[in-house]
């Protein structure tokens, strides 16, 4: 007897809908599973018949074939489990045909017959409306974020027995339906800048990147509160607008990576080590899964100790620090993966951490402080819109009180503002922030007054800045010039900005 339903397989971040035919014939017993799967959905056989018998169903002792179609996808993960169960128990009619096919289903099966969730939910649920597939089985702890696609109806079981019944009308379940739309303005965050003593110059550096979402690279001495500055960056960043998260949700469950409820509620914050390779960075793999560039979309990607990542890891951050997406080419097929983040880059001034220090001697060479500063590329540095210095706290900086600065809610208002002005500014087109700026968008947004391009003419003539460093400069002025509430870039606003182009100073 042939039955049909359906389940899907997660494809980078998209999803493909999978029809999960079930044949059961005559002849010697064998469970055979086609259509390209890989290790561990050909385990299935063994957890769809010890899930079956746990449950209470007979498994036939018969030949079963099971194909995943189409044939030329493949398919991986324990998400196939469940459909693969209700396939047998259909052709084997102990579920109406008819029933059956009216559903998508996807979960993985434990031997005693419960469902366990799966990744990938939310591009798995966000895809069926294009197939016009209204119903939707899913695992009970994935209920949350399958439903907020709200493309189809979600019924969440924990085990396969209520499933089973469910599809046979044998009980009645209503569509799981989440509680209200989550309110982005009243998250909690861990950090906050009331916590940071002094750097009052470096707070503001901070602010200024958090405003425009412009890239900032940190040089200071080991113990100055570079990491501090960074870990408190999402607590000042405007909250997500729910288009904004669910994007961000999309990309965290096609990596499998957890989260609590159905969406992802604060902006990322990425921070993998030095050591990380640059697939760790980019993504890929067999089937390509978003790597961390693509995990910090929409929020901020931390890189400690920047000058000690590998050389190939850092270059591919050029492609996403200006298209906002990367690309990932592999034998199979190319995949593209969003990568809009805010980049924040630490690093020390010299091996030794110490060149510039108050109080602590420097023992590196000229040699080997230029060797440890030419790590990193120049068309990189040119990426970052801001270059500042983290100088070291003195002893009475640490032990005055008086030191802490503004909380992080106070900060964000400002940066509230300001961005409503860029919403405002760039309203219809598909820019954000002044960081997104293309040159004909600084042409028509970014009209200097006399004497500010005269100021930047004459710096960059002196310092010698690169055309794209230029731009930047601009740019910065721009979002200096949203936190005044003033409507032209003055002098005083590209004076501000160049004094953000340490390295290129140098």
């Amino acid at each position: 007897m042939f039955s049909l339903m359906y389940s899907s397989s997660v494809n980078g971040i998209s999803a493909e809908i999978i029809s999960v035919e079930t044949y059961i014939s005559s002849g010697m017993p064998q469970f055979s599973i086609v259509g390209l799967p890989d290790t561990a959905v050909k385990e299935a056989r063994d957890r769809v018949m010890a899930a079956l018998k746990n449950s209470g169903f007979d498994f036939p002792q018969k030949r079963i074939t099971v194909n995943l179609a189409p044939a030329d996808i493949k398919k991986e993960g324990g998400s196939f489990d469940l459909p693969i169960a209700l396939g047998v128990l259909c052709s084997a009619g102990k579920i109406k045909k008819e029933n059956l096919s009216r559903f998508c289903a996807i979960g993985e099966l434990s031997l005693d017959g419960k469902i366990r969730g799966v990744r990938g939910v939310l591009p798995i649920a966000l895809s069926l409306k294009k197939h016009k597939i209204e119903n939707f089985l899913a695992p009970f702890e994935n209920r949350e974020e399958a439903a907020v696609a709200k493309t189809a109806a979600v019924y969440a079981f924990e085990t396969l027995t209520e499933a089973v019944k469910f599809v046979n009308g044998e009980i009645d379940v209503k569509a799981y339906e989440r509680a209200e739309q989550e309110d982005f303005d009243s998250v909690e965050y861990e950090y906050d800048f009331a916590d940071i003593k002094g750097q009052f110059a470096a707070k503001r550096a901070v602010e200024i990147a958090a405003a425009g979402s412009h890239n900032i690279l940190m040089t200071g001495s080991p113990g100055a509160g570079k990491t501090m500055l960074a870990k408190r960056i999402p607590s000042i960043l405007p909250p997500m607008t729910f288009q904004e998260s669910v994007e961000t949700t999309k990309i965290w469950s096609a990596a499998g990576h957890s989260f609590t409820g159905g969406l992802v509620s604060l902006r990322p914050f990425c921070s993998p080590h030095h050591t990380a390779s640059a697939v760790a960075l980019s993504g890929g793999g067999a089937n390509p899964k978003p790597g961390e560039v693509s995990l910090a979309h929409n929020g901020v990607l931390f890189l400690d100790e920047f000058s000690e990542f590998r050389r190939d890891a850092l270059e591919i951050l050029r492609q996403p620090l200006e298209d906002r997406k990367i690309t990932v080419s592999r034998v199979k097929g190319t995949m593209s993966f969003p990568a809009s983040f805010m980049l924040v880059a630490a690093m020390n001034p010299c091996p030794c951490g110490n060149y510039g220090h108050r109080e602590k001697d420097c023992i590196c060479s000229p040699y080997q402080i230029q060797k440890y500063k030419n790590k990193i590329s120049g068309p990189l540095l040119d990426r970052i819109d801001i270059h500042i210095e983290v100088p070291a706290l003195k002893v009475s900086e640490l032990t005055d009180m008086k030191t802490a600065g503004e909380a992080s809610k106070v900060i964000r208002e400002r940066i509230v503002k300001a961005r409503e002005i860029q919403n405002r500014r760039f309203k219809g087109s598909k820019i954000h922030s002044n960081a997104q700026m293309q040159t004909k968008d600084i042409k028509k947004f970014c009209v200097l007054t006399g004497p500010a391009e005269n100021m930047l003419k004459s710096a960059v003539e002196k310092l010698g800045f690169s055309a794209r460093a230029y731009d930047r400069i601009i740019k910065v002025a721009r979002t200096i010039a949203d936190l005044a509430a003033s409507e032209e870039i003055k002098p005083e606003h590209i004076a501000e900005a160049v004094q953000y182009r340490k390295i290129d100073r140098q």
